[in-house]
């Protein structure tokens, strides 16, 4: 047979295990390579090959991995390929669950021409980042510290590693030893500190840096877009002279979107489509710009966005479509967000959860309650937006004693901590059924401080049930946590006036305008509930 003919035979035979390898299918790429070796002498074993089938055995069931792997070790040293960089790291990583196992192959593989320092130090490295990945760090220490020559790669993991599991002053002592530095270098100590919350820091090391690679820069506008400080992250992005990066741009959109900067969000988003600029967006920026129709209730710039997804190729895949879930079912559009629900490939908590609070809010109790017993029979645990969807449900139909259930079953049965919103539903709904007491109650049980906006349901609610007693207890929580706010003086004003007291009505507005607050327009002392 032509050499050219069996070199293609073992490219295809190559590609094909290789394939499978990635996909994550490791029976079929083993199967491939035991087919490979029964189709004749026109294969040759190939180390990339191998390689690949190494990696498909560590994703077999635990107790197959082990007979399989001192199979494969045999099977490279007959074919003597045990000290190519490739196969070699790929067993190192497979013996990485047995550190002891996997030093013994390192220190003992025979040299292959030349190649072995190299082999052994990609082989040490391929070893470390799986000991620093499964969390060994003491093994990983001892490697470390044991190893005979190390390069840039060796360090960077290290210190990463150390970073990530907060050992941020083991860290930056490493650092400060390390021969030679990267930009990975810098990034590694950095993202360390912006996890464990230490932003200054992160800043001041930045700052310090000799030479920034976008994932520096785009490190620290994450860092402060978790932080909230929306100012710092937009000053950062200003500064940035590469902007042909899409992570900057997604970083930026994500950051305001995640910081109720709706507005701004889109804004970013238009300025990277400009002809200057020209950054093709992906899902992850579609992703973020849904977030913010959403809290805009802009469906008109969601459906064409929708729209510019398709003629740009991206797919509509199920991350995006729940976005676009949450975006229809808060424009009203339920029926939509159904078909969109209904068309997941998989859905999940995140996606039960947006199509369950849109049914709460649009008045869909059913629809509501038949998700979420969907979703119990599907075995996916509920979280604490399911609750807020369904408390919304209960509350919009007026069932007082479902609502009390539902609440108390997310701490009792669910483990979940209510939060201020399922509180304020709570509230509002206690208050317009006429148990103001009993809201008021509640509000006080509270293991967190309460916001203007609980206070604000119940004083909505003595508005409604004229309670002048209460509301001017209740107005006062009020003032002293959103001073500047004229709606909670307007609300009072109301009850007051609804009870003929005039003066107090007079004494309000003065007091009204010596902090400066005035009427919101149109709005009167007297309102319709």
């Amino acid at each position: 047979m032509p050499t050219h003919t069996a070199a293609h035979i073992n490219s295809s035979w190559t590609l094909a295990i290789r394939a499978a390898a990635d996909q994550g299918r490791p029976h079929r790429a083993i199967a491939l390579y035991l087919s490979s070796l029964r189709s004749g002498t026109a294969h040759r074993p190939c180390p990339f090959a191998l390689a690949a089938v190494l990696k498909s055995v560590s994703r077999l069931p635990a107790h197959a991995v082990a007979t399989a792997a001192a199979t494969l070790h045999a099977h490279l040293l007959r074919l003597g390929l045990l000290a190519h960089p490739y196969p070699h790291a790929a067993l190192a990583h497979l013996y990485s669950r047995d550190p002891i196992t996997a030093l013994s192959l390192l220190d003992e593989t025979p040299p292959a021409g030349g190649r072995a320092p190299h082999s052994l130090l990609v082989s040490r490295n391929s070893l470390l980042a799986s000991l620093l990945r499964s969390g060994d760090l003491p093994a990983a220490r001892a490697l470390f510290d044991q190893m005979p020559v190390r390069d840039v790669v060796s360090w960077n993991s290290m210190v990463a590693g150390l970073a990530k599991a907060g050992r941020l002053d083991s860290a930056i002592e490493l650092f400060d030893q390390m021969p030679e530095r990267d930009a990975a270098s810098w990034n590694a100590v950095i993202s360390g500190l912006i996890a464990h919350g230490y932003l200054v820091r992160a800043r001041e090391m930045f700052d310090h840096m000799p030479a920034r690679s976008n994932v520096s820069w785009i490190t620290m506008i994450s860092g402060y877009a978790k932080a909230g400080d929306v100012h710092a992250a937009a000053g950062l992005f200003e500064r940035m002279e590469n902007k042909n990066d899409l992570y900057a741009w997604n970083a930026m959109i994500s950051c305001y979107a995640q910081n109720g900067c709706a507005r701004e969000a889109i804004g970013v988003f238009n300025r990277m489509l400009k002809p200057h600029v020209c950054v093709l967006p992906n899902e992850k920026t579609c992703s973020s710009v849904i977030s913010a129709c959403s809290q805009l209730g802009d469906l008109r710039f969601g459906l064409w966005l929708q729209s510019f997804m398709g003629s740009v190729g991206i797919e509509l895949d199920d991350h995006l479509r729940t976005a676009l879930v949450d975006l229809y079912t808060k424009s009203g559009r339920i029926d939509s967000a159904f078909n969109l629900f209904r068309g997941l490939r998989t859905r999940d908590v995140v996606s039960y959860s947006a199509m369950i609070v849109g049914c709460g809010m649009n008045g869909k109790l059913n629809e509501a309650i038949g998700l979420f017993k969907e979703m119990s029979n599907a075995n996916i645990l509920p979280n604490a937006v399911t609750f807020v969807g369904l408390l919304s449900a209960y509350s919009h139909a007026g069932l007082m004693e479902e609502a009390r259930a539902c609440f108390v079953s997310m701490s009792s049965k669910y483990k979940i901590r209510p939060s201020v919103e399922h509180y304020t539903i709570m509230v509002d709904l206690l208050g317009r059924s006429g148990k103001l007491d009993e809201a008021f109650q509640l509000i006080m049980q509270m293991p967190m401080q309460p916001h203007a906006s609980v206070w604000g349901a119940l004083l909505l609610a003595c508005r409604l049930h004229n309670n002048v007693e209460l509301g001017e207890v209740v107005a006062s929580k009020c003032f002293e946590l959103a001073p500047g706010e004229s709606g909670y003086y307007i609300l009072l004003g109301n009850i007051y006036a609804q009870t003929n007291k005039w003066e107090k009505v007079k004494m309000l507005r003065k007091t009204m305008a010596e902090r400066g607050l005035s009427k919101m327009p149109g709005s009167s002392w007297v309102q319709a509930a």
